[in-house]
């Protein structure tokens, strides 16, 4: 809209513009991008000569549109008159078919505005959120929001060869509609309603999803586009796997990858790339599956979505998320209804006025600003001199807290798990091992870590106490010797940025805070993590008076059988991993360190078959407090090797050398001039002395500000 170009009608892609081949449906008398990506296939695709799957008889010849660079759309708008200039409601010469430009946007007048590569904002939230309406209500044939309509069977019949779902005609003349293999019957919408209403997803993950199911009507309304971000990449394959045919399905799946790729918090170019690829083909075969009446503008748009991720960065920098939260939470300033503006501004200014005096308050008075926060982990722990690794890792327990003694079986795992993962611990386990070695030459790993398992604590108190080792460390000591039996358990634990509940404090929550995650020992792939449900949370203490911190917190937990194939199954085409929630791992290893475990949530499948009902889909939740340390560093030259050509010297021909300083030129400087028939703009000589001098007295300002501060340094 701020761009001047209108988002309605056929031309309403302002990337694809006059060149998207978009029409109007007959019957359902309404702009359809039907048939419009084969053209952006490569030409030796086959999809670009199936005369029966896409349009009656066509086959696709063209090349894709060219992306238009900055200087070719404003020859373009440049003799348009500006929206103040604007008279009445007279549209433009040629709008609607040569263009749908409304206006010449004020942006035209910065002089560096033509040589951005994005003029506009694709917004990938309601992108997302109405994709995902669109399919999810004609898959569950929601009356009045399907795509799969009267009008839609008619306009099928016209543009595409599917005789087995057109309309046909009874023999007492009432019209019927065929059953199409993507729409769900009567009995399997009841499923798909009744797996939302039981799904139980992590705390802060999502709103609760029961709420916007409707039993009666068999289908879901109310949905925040938040929800919908979720259903769409996480809950959509497994609603409707089983639910609609295979090949189906894994198109479905494969728009809801696409979505999950592109709204990562870390891009990699050739990862965007491959979406550049993959989209064009999976929107290629949804017009193969869904009526011309389903391809509005926002199943067409996607396919712009990764280059403007390559140029744009990460979409939560560029979505809508952030703004309508400001603006829920101005909305919720007004109370009178009548003088809203005014309602919002006195409200504001109350709010600024006591955050600004929340700062002057005493430390114990609790803010807004000193309130704790959601999943707040007690923050960065600062380490006593002379504490081992071990103990400084931060995390706060909340909740009732109750004593109780540690079982033989319980204490030796405990004890040896602190062991094998405290980094001081490391040498005198390589001696141990060596000691192994030389005993014994033929021995195995896996007897080895038995024995390490059963002996090795035994032997690291012998070792560390015997005066002929020459052991002098006394915090070594002090873990070598057994921690206290007495231990303190809590129900609910905050840690890496999650909470984390138990499984039998939770079991009649809405949420599941008790699914853990580690990473194995070989981490590669998906296979090599190990998951499982949270039992009790334990904070084990050790005997040192000397230091202030010696306790930690361990996770007990109930672990899946990690075989592959066996008890997992692992789709890395879709990122799914499949775990049989009824195997469990033999060997008693319980306890992990709570600094360890990142969260997850199982969810079962709508699908009541029988195969399906021992199997739960695994699903990692990331920790909103938390941000990204990406190891890879965008690279600026990677993006724009994937920019159009004449971008790239447009580019070229504006790059400045920062290293040379003279050689450096300010906006300001530029003698910009636009000349058409109704505008002249120009930056005068005036306003460039102006700032020059400005710029001089600048430097004599910090030229004096340094001297005063040579004098203070003296005088001090």
């Amino acid at each position: 809209m701020l761009s001047g170009w209108s988002t309605h009608g056929v031309l309403s892609c302002p990337i694809c513009m006059d060149q998207s081949k978009a029409f109007y449906l007959k019957e359902g008398r309404k702009p359809s991008f039907f048939d419009c990506h084969r053209q952006f296939l490569p030409s030796e695709n086959p999809f670009r000569k199936d005369r029966k799957s896409f349009k009656k008889g066509k086959v696709e010849k063209s090349s894709p549109p060219r992306r238009l660079s900055g200087e070719g759309v404003l020859e373009k708008v440049c003799h348009f008159p500006s929206v103040m200039e604007k008279i009445g409601t007279n549209k433009l010469s040629g709008f609607g078919d040569e263009h749908n430009w409304t206006k010449w946007s004020i942006f035209w007048e910065l002089p560096y505005w033509h040589t951005n590569l994005i003029r506009h904002n694709l917004d990938v939230m309601y992108i997302e959120k109405n994709m995902f309406d669109n399919i999810f209500n004609t898959v569950m044939d929601v009356n009045g929001k399907t795509k799969d309509n009267i009008n839609a069977r008619k306009d099928l019949s016209l543009y595409c060869n599917c005789p087995n779902y057109e309309l046909k005609i009874n023999v007492d003349g009432k019209i019927s509609k065929p059953i199409a293999p993507y729409t769900l019957g009567k009995e399997k919408k009841k499923m798909v309603c009744e797996w939302v209403t039981n799904l139980r997803l992590s705390d802060g993950y999502a709103s609760n999803l029961s709420k916007c199911v409707d039993i009666q009507a068999l289908q879901m309304s109310k949905m925040k586009s938040h929800d919908c971000y979720v259903f769409m990449e996480k809950l959509l394959p497994i609603a409707l796997r089983d639910l609609i045919p295979e090949a189906i399905w894994n198109v479905i799946t494969e728009v809801s990858m696409f979505f999950k790729d592109l709204c990562s918090t870390i891009l990699q170019v050739e990862q965007m790339q491959k979406l550049v690829e993959n989209i064009v083909v999976t929107l290629c075969k949804l017009e193969k599956i869904f009526p011309p009446g389903f391809f509005d503008s926002m199943e067409h748009l996607p396919i712009h979505l990764p280059y403007e991720a390559m140029v744009g960065g990460p979409v939560q920098y560029r979505w809508m998320y952030p703004f309508e939260r400001v603006l829920h939470d101005l909305k919720k300033m007004v109370k009178n209804k009548a003088r809203v503006e005014g309602s919002i501004c006195e409200a504001y200014l109350m709010q600024e006025i006591s955050n600004f005096c929340s700062y002057y308050f005493l430390p114990h008075i609790e803010t807004k600003l000193s309130k704790v926060g959601r999943n707040d982990n007690g923050g960065e722990v600062t380490a006593p001199d002379g504490c081992l690794s071990i103990f400084t890792h931060p995390g706060r327990a909340s909740g009732k807290m109750r004593k109780r003694h540690l079982s033989d079986e319980e204490f030796n795992a405990a004890t040896i798990y602190v062991l094998l993962n405290c980094v001081e611990i490391e040498p005198f386990l390589k001696i141990f091992e060596d000691e192994l070695v030389v005993e014994n030459p033929n021995i195995t790993e896996e007897e080895i870590e038995r024995k390490t398992n059963n002996e090795f604590a035994k032997w690291l108190n012998t070792y560390v106490f015997d005066q002929k080792n020459g052991v002098l460390d006394s915090r070594v000591k002090y873990l070598a010797s057994s921690p206290f039996r007495e231990v303190h358990t809590w129900h609910q634990y905050n840690v890496n940025g999650y909470r984390f509940h138990t499984m039998a404090y939770g079991s009649n929550k809405t949420t599941m805070n008790s699914g853990v995650c580690i990473k194995g020992k070989c981490y590669g792939d998906l296979e090599n993590d190990y998951y499982e449900l949270l039992n009790d949370i334990i904070e084990l203490e050790y005997h040192n008076p000397s230091l202030k911190r010696t306790t930690l917190v361990l996770f007990k937990c109930d672990w899946f059988d990690p075989i592959i194939n066996k008890r997992w199954k692992v789709r890395k085409q879709f990122g799914l991993v499949d775990i049989n929630h009824k195997r469990r791992f033999m060997k008693y290893e319980p306890f992990i360190l709570a600094e360890q475990s990142q969260q997850v949530y199982f969810a079962e499948y709508a699908s009541r078959k029988k195969e399906r009902a021992d199997w739960w889909v695994v699903y990692k939740v990331k920790a909103g407090s938390m941000i990204d340390s990406p190891d890879l560093v965008y690279q600026e030259d990677e993006v724009f090797e994937l920019i159009e050509p004449d971008v790239n010297d447009r580019l070229d021909h504006l790059s400045v050398e920062i290293e040379h300083e003279e050689e450096l030129v300010d906006v300001q400087d530029l003698n910009c001039e636009i000349i058409d028939d109704q505008r002249h703009l120009s930056c005068g000589d005036t306003e460039e002395s102006e700032f020059e001098t400005q710029e001089e007295d600048s430097e004599e300002e910090s030229d004096e500000n340094i001297q005063y501060e040579e004098e203070d340094e003296e005088s001090n």
